[in-house]
């Protein structure tokens, strides 16, 4: 344990996605921040405990499930045999042991000083705590906090049981349970589930809502839905679990709902019903910066909250909680301090569920569209159409457009698909230029690639694409 009290321009507080870019920009731009992470190692819940380690294992799950439809085409491996220890040492060392020691050796490179192990907490609106491996306290003339979420545990299910997880739980692979429920039908429940049925689990998840990924589009979300209702035991909507219940067996669960009554066995659950703003014990109050009754840090378009010289970013500052959201509010947060004009107004922030297959949508949804009553026309190519969605045997993708139907300047898109993350940043570049139709159309994508149906969506807002027939387009 170290003391120290020193004095900086800028504090950072928060080693995440939004944290560690911020403190990086700043120092590009002549600023000597102080960066304060709670966690031993940088990257935050991303790197070390969400995006990163879970993407990891959705890869292993890709080449199990590529292995086995290989069969139907001619190529056998056999039956995949599994080792646990190499897979999370896969994960845990050449995946997110190599990001962290990348970023930290960033920050040095860069000259951040960064206090790891460190909990910061305000003394006032110019001063913070520091508890952990370094105590003692830092003096600010801005401060940004960056201090990201943490997974929801409602109080009916912190049961102090190591069978029933958190996703921060479920990406160690303790094991491969022979039966797991999945509460909630979020991105990160599906995720995880789709890892686990890739290794042999039987997966059951249950949403209290009438359909999973409820941001998403309903045309985007059946394909998905409709292939892991295959590959998972069931999927139970419009149900809740009313309890659980630690036994010698496993977790018996009380399941409620239309299809579903009564007690079943699962040998672990994973509870996945949202993450919260990771804003409590800060001692906010002290520094006089407001907080929403969830948690949330209310910012201006700069990134400010209510005390000029305090920024927030990231999770713990708004909705929608996406680590590439955080990092590019970072950028005009520091922006802002040096005196420039900046201002965060994105047309479009892509979101990607990274299940097989995946989701991405950017700009305008359809149930945004509704919600607001704006006119749309919605252009839909089939990847049944598609050669090389053909050739790779994955002809159950979408790609639709939405575009304003006086101007044809394209308001959203969403596509289903393996590859969709890869291809949505087209979609955003689009929207952000304002970009219509005959933009995309005229634009000549690679042939044979998933990335022609966008430029087919388009050219069917001109009158028909090449690879499908005349649509009738009906505006909104």
């Amino acid at each position: 344990m170290s003391e120290m009290n020193k004095e900086t321009q800028l504090l950072v507080i928060g080693g995440g996605p939004g944290g560690y870019p911020a403190a990086l920009h700043a120092a590009d731009h002549g600023i000597k921040p102080i960066l304060v992470d709670e966690g031993a190692k940088m990257g935050g819940v991303c790197t070390n405990r969400g995006c990163i380690p879970s993407k990891a294992l959705l890869h292993l799950a890709k080449l199990i499930n590529e292995a086995k439809e290989a069969e139907e085409w001619g190529v056998s491996f056999g039956l995949p045999k599994f080792d646990l220890a190499k897979m999370q040492a896969f994960v845990q060392h050449k995946v997110v042991g190599k990001l962290t020691g990348g970023i930290g050796m960033l920050c040095k490179g860069r000259g951040v000083e960064v206090i790891s192990g460190t909990r910061a907490t305000f003394i006032d609106a110019n001063t913070v705590k520091l508890e952990g491996t370094t105590t003692g306290t830092i003096k600010f003339q801005n401060a940004i906090i960056a201090t990201g979420s943490v997974p929801a545990m409602p109080t009916a299910f912190a049961l102090g049981d190591p069978r029933i997880m958190d996703s921060t739980g479920a990406l160690l692979l303790p094991d491969i349970p022979k039966r797991m429920l999945i509460i909630g039908g979020g991105y990160i429940g599906l995720e995880i589930g789709t890892v686990y049925a890739a290794l042999g689990t039987k997966i059951v998840v249950v949403e209290f809502t009438d359909g999973l990924l409820a941001t998403a589009d309903r045309d985007l979300v059946k394909p998905l839905e409709t292939r892991l209702r295959k590959n998972f035991e069931a999927i139970h909507l419009n149900t809740k679990v009313a309890s659980l219940k630690p036994t010698n067996k496993g977790i018996l669960a009380t399941l409620e709902g239309k299809d579903v009554q009564g007690e079943e066995m699962f040998d672990r659950v994973l509870v996945s019903v949202g993450r919260r703003p990771n804003s409590a014990n800060m001692n906010l109050d002290k520094a006089g910066v407001h907080v929403t009754d969830r948690g949330y840090i209310p910012v201006d378009m700069q990134r400010r909250t209510n005390v000029p010289h305090i920024f927030a970013l990231g999770d713990v500052a708004e909705e929608p909680g996406l680590a590439h959201k955080a990092t590019a509010e970072a950028k005009v947060a520091v922006e802002t301090i040096l005196g420039e004009p900046s201002a965060f107004e994105p047309r479009a922030i892509p979101a990607v569920v990274f299940t097989d297959p995946e989701i991405a949508w950017a700009g305008l949804t359809e149930r945004e569209a509704a919600e607001k009553s704006i006119r749309f026309e919605k252009m839909s190519f089939p990847w049944a159409a598609s050669g090389r969605a053909t050739t790779l045997a994955r002809n159950d993708g979408l790609t639709k457009l939405l575009i304003d139907p006086g101007t044809q300047r394209i308001l959203g898109m969403g596509i289903v698909g393996i590859g969709a993350g890869e291809m949505i940043a087209e979609g955003v570049l689009a929207i952000e230029m304002g970009a219509v139709a005959r933009d995309v159309a005229d634009s000549i994508h690679p042939h044979p690639t998933l990335s022609e149906t966008i430029m087919e969506s388009a050219e069917m807002a001109l009158g028909g694409a090449t690879h499908v027939a005349k649509p009738k387009k009906v505006a909104k």
